[in-house]
């Protein structure tokens, strides 16, 4: 274990001129649209909108980039949050993203010039902003899952070929490590895991720079502005007094799975995961139903009166049915009425090599995927 470097005065790096900007003004809707793409998981969108906001006042915009905007040398590096939703409420995150990225380049010698999200969900969408903001980077518009997922070797980074490790690891006390090498990324996730119990299940976490030919060839792309884009949808829809969830589908295809009454809410914190069930009653066309999801920080499997509607990698999202807004699973409680809303998988997890990592049974669910039908 080795101190946290100290942060550096004046730690600003050449941003190109990029897509768009990340403003203060964005950070709702991107909130709202992450909180829809995480499928109950990813950290709570609310406190890292509050933390990104808090970033941009003080460091000001950060940079979007395509892909395909990024220079051939460009060194990028993923950085994300570990730990339980259940904590992560209580115990908020404050710089210890910077302090990995930091340690990360110290460990490798390599400079990053820009930064990339390891999920499109909850507060972990923005999680890079706040690196990004305070060291002048911009950020790359994709991540590595087009959702959440629990572990941390479920990305499609690692899935099609980039190495896992070196990885450093950051807590807010001061204290960091580095993962130098595993046998695979699952051992990556088990050390990581378990590190990050011991620094009270919440930490964060940079991983060695990627090429841009590897973010181009194994991230999932566009999906910061679709994020931002849900939630204008949902923003206008609430507004104009129209249905949020048609807003919603008109810009990210899906299907209403059921609608209903949460009654029953089982959770607990195991082995720095968020883990239960969900149950919920029908209400209108539903009504006479019941729908059970299992979750493990992130909803996994939807069960609809006993048969399976829709499992991991596809996703499912939990969302108020009067204004649409996305439920977490560390906030899902009694006597919310919920949508249940289905999307597909990204085509890079719907592949042998992604299903093998993050479909059913690799959750240890004794089924085959079957495509959700929109």
């Amino acid at each position: 274990m080795t101190q946290r470097p100290a942060a550096a005065a004046g730690d600003k790096r050449r941003v190109a001129s990029g897509l768009w900007q990340v403003t203060e003004n964005d950070l709702e809707s991107i909130a709202i649209g992450a909180g829809i793409l995480g499928t109950g998981g990813g950290g709570n969108p609310y406190i890292g909108q509050l933390r990104a906001r808090q970033a941009i006042r003080q460091w000001g915009p950060v940079t979007v980039l395509a892909p395909e905007e990024l220079p051939d040398d460009a060194s990028v590096v993923c950085v994300g949050g570990i730990g339980a939703p259940t904590v992560g409420i209580e115990k908020v995150r404050d710089l210890q993203s910077y302090y990995a990225l930091r340690a990360i380049e110290d460990y490798t010698g390599a400079t990053a010039t820009a930064l990339i999200s390891n999920e499109i969900g909850g507060s972990n969408s923005v999680e890079p902003l706040i690196p990004a903001a305070k060291a002048g980077l911009p950020v790359v518009d994709a991540d590595g899952m087009g959702r959440a997922f629990p572990e941390f070797q479920m990305k499609t980074f690692f899935v099609y070929g980039v190495p896992c490790c070196p990885m450093a690891i950051a807590d807010e006390k001061g204290n960091s490590a580095i993962i130098r090498e595993t046998v695979s990324p699952v051992w990556a996730e088990r050390l990581a895991r378990a590190l990050t119990v011991q620094m009270g299940c919440v930490a964060c976490y940079a991983v060695a720079p990627m090429t841009a030919e590897q973010v181009r060839q194994t991230a999932v792309p566009r999906t910061l502005s679709l994020a931002r884009e849900l939630g204008d949808a949902v923003i206008r829809a609430r507004n104009e007094g129209d249905d949020p969830r048609a807003a919603i589908f008109g810009t990210c295809p899906g299907k209403t799975l059921f609608c209903g009454k949460v009654v029953d809410v089982e959770r607990r914190t195991a082995a720095g995961f968020a883990r239960g069930t969900l149950t919920i009653d029908g209400l209108d066309s539903c009504a006479g139903e019941r729908m059970v999801i299992e979750f493990q920080n992130e909803n996994l499997i939807a069960r609809r009166d006993g048969a399976i509607v829709c499992t991991v990698p596809d996703l499912i999202c939990a969302v108020t049915i009067d204004r649409g807004e996305p439920v977490t699973t560390e906030l899902m409680r009694y006597g919310l009425r919920v949508a249940v809303l289905g999307f597909p998988a990204p085509a890079l997890w719907a592949a042998p090599q992604g299903l093998a990592v993050a479909g059913p049974r690799a959750f240890g669910y004794d089924t085959d995927y079957v495509p959700l039908a929109v």
